[in-house]
This record gives C-alpha cells, structure tokens and sequence, in this order.
C-alpha cells in the first residue's frame, strides 16, 4: 500500500498539485487545487494509485459494484473496479433536472453494496448525490473512496471515507477569502460549470 506521502509525491511529479486562486465546485476558494486528470492520463501510476486504494477499502467488506459520478469519477471507478477484481464499474450522469442517475444501461440490484469512488472529496456533495441515488435503488452505500480526501479538519459525512492520501488544504467563503483581498484573479479548473 502506498502512503500518504507516496501519493502525495505522485501527484506533484505529474503536475497534479496547482498553486494560485482557485474557485471550487462548491463556490468556496482554495489556494491549492488538485487536478487528478494528470494523474489519470498515465494508466501505470493510476492503476497503483487504484491498487493501494482497493487495499484500504477492503475494510468496506465485500463490494457488488463501484460508482463514480461523472466526470472525475469515471476513470477511478474503472480502475478501482479492476483493481478489486469482479466488481462492475460505473458511472452516474446528471439527468435534464439536472439529478444524479445511471443511464447507458448501467443497473444496480436491490441490497448491492455499492461503493461511491471520486477523484477528490471536498465537501462530498457529489458522493451524497450518488449515495441517494444507491438508496433509492434500494442498495446499500457501503462509503466513499477517493483518490484525494481534501476535507476540511472536522468535516463528517455520513459516509466513512477512505482517500488514497489525505491533503489539508484551506478552504475560504468568496466573503472570507484572503486570496481575493490581495486582490489576485481566481480560476475555475473543475469539471463543473
């Protein structure tokens, strides 16, 4: 299994870890960013990377199925699919309201145990998504595994989360930034418009 630091370095080697004046999905500001799409374009490192992750969710017990909300979670539920070996691999897309759901024929069954895979979990409101939507299929979300948890110290979901690594990174309100009281431009670098 891979640590935290490992990980960590990882990320930076492949350009991963950006500095500067982020706007999150979320509308909150950071001074870091994590793109892992530069991780996931180097199939090697993300298949190490979904290895050390399938051994930290073995404490989940057994798992029917991983889904990922699109985009970021598509290449890390595939690879963590693989990686836990006969477990199907899935996405969920917004729907025209614009709510979380399976489509392209993916199906779960009633009482799968269904694991919830990200690129990064922030806030988890993504992963929460998904969860309702395994509940609503009368599944069971067993937790929410990622390849970077950026929880903010003392954030509690109602998932266990598992991260491949663990990185603290500041998050502010658009009216407590400090970034943009020195006056310096955000960007929005997410898959989220």
């Amino acid at each position: 299994m891979l640590s935290n630091e490992e990980v960590e370095e990882l990320l930076i080697s492949v350009g991963a870890v950006l500095d500067g004046h982020f706007l999150l999905s979320s509308g909150n500001h950071a001074p870091r960013y994590v793109q892992c799409a530069k991780l996931l374009q180097h199939p090697a490192l993300t298949e190490k990377v979904a290895a050390s992750l399938a051994e930290r969710a073995e404490k989940f017990g057994r798992i029917d199925a991983v889904i990922g909300p699109a985009l970021g979670g598509i290449v890390v539920a595939y690879e963590l699919a693989r990686a836990l070996g006969k477990v199907r691999g899935m996405f969920s897309e917004r729907d025209a309201e614009g709510r979380m759901a399976l489509r392209r024929g993916f199906e779960i069954s009633r009482g799968e145990r269904i694991l919830i895979v990200e690129d990064v979990v922030t806030t988890g409101g993504s992963s929460l998504e998904v969860a309702r939507l395994v509940e609503d299929s009368s599944s069971l979300p067993v937790g929410i595994a990622c390849i970077v948890d950026r929880r903010p110290e003392g954030t509690k979901l109602p998932l266990s989360v598992i991260g491949a690594v663990r990185m603290q990174i500041p998050v502010y309100s658009p009216d407590d930034c400090p970034l943009c009281r020195s006056g310096l431009p955000f960007v929005k670098p997410g898959s989220k418009s």
